[in-house]
């Protein structure tokens, strides 16, 4: 079983590479609430494996954060994984996209960028989140008049994994497998992921466990708990609302607990002792395993 090797602290004077020796490294650029301060910043993360790299969300605070913590320039990354509409997780994708239009690609001839993203999440992101600041850049004379999305990016669509106890998605990218499972994240109302709005948390290479934006699920921890070399969890500090009370990971068995790292936390997150737990997760740290 795969387990977690070693925790290296990036120097960002000395940029990341983005590449591996072959083994997977996870970069958080963030690891705070979508109203963190610095230097927390929103969370957000790498995936790296080999060649191969995947910057999953990016909200607002993501170009700057990720040049601090990592010395990586938001226009470094080519491949883009948002897993939920929350500006916190997709602010700056417009931002990337246009970027990568009119420089990136007729100036620098860089290859054009890739968005990993399930078919059913693909519109909802455009028509309501990017369109209004991306459509109208420009006319298409092929009869649509304006841009879209696949205008602006390609896309690599994971496939739904069957006989799962809710919706999962997976895909293998460039030596990287993942699976996109469904969160119940909000509303807070929502009595479980069918009727929540659409969000996914990851499970990387069938060990590395990334809760993504979820309210405390017993149930989801439990189809990965004991599979996981790790597991990376949000967390909040109060016991109501849309992300997991820190009180509710406490009831969790000690063999979870002790490789449970938390994100998307604020910064009071230093009154609250957590000795049990793996951590917290910190910024620019290289999380390699193997």
């Amino acid at each position: 079983m795969a387990r977690l090797l070693d925790k290296v602290l990036i120097d960002p004077k000395v940029p990341y590479s983005l590449k591996t020796d072959g083994n997977l490294e996870l970069v958080f650029y963030g690891v705070g609430s979508m109203f963190a301060e610095r230097p927390l910043r929103q969370t957000g993360f790498l995936l790296c494996k080999g060649d191969t790299h995947i910057m999953v969300d990016a909200g607002r605070t993501a170009p700057e954060a990720l040049v601090d913590a990592t010395g990586v320039k938001f226009t470094d990354i080519q491949v883009m994984l948002p897993t939920h509409s929350h500006p916190d997780h997709v602010n700056a994708i417009g931002e990337w996209l246009t970027w990568y239009r009119y420089i990136g690609i007729p100036f620098l001839k860089r290859p054009r960028p890739i968005t990993i993203i399930g078919e059913t999440y693909m519109p909802i992101l455009w028509n309501e989140t990017l369109r209004g600041g991306v459509k109208y850049n420009e006319r298409i004379e092929d009869g649509r008049k304006y841009l879209n999305f696949g205008d602006m990016t390609d896309f690599i669509i994971p496939k739904f994994k069957v006989f799962q106890p809710r919706e999962v998605l997976e895909v293998d990218f460039g030596g990287i497998h993942l699976e996109l499972f469904r969160t119940v994240h909000v509303p807070d109302s929502s009595g479980g992921w069918e009727d929540s709005f659409i969000s996914y948390g990851l499970v990387v290479d069938d060990h590395l466990f990334i809760s993504g934006d979820t309210r405390f699920d017993r149930g989801l921890l439990q189809m990965y708990e004991r599979q996981s070399s790790a597991m990376f969890c949000d967390v909040q500090f109060y016991p109501a609302g849309v992300h997991a009370p820190l009180n509710d990971y406490r009831g969790l068995p000690g063999f979870v607990k002790e490789k449970t790292y938390f994100i998307h936390y604020s910064n009071d997150y230093h009154r609250h002792d957590i000795p049990e737990f793996g951590g917290w997760a910190k910024q620019g740290v290289r999380y390699i395993f193997g």
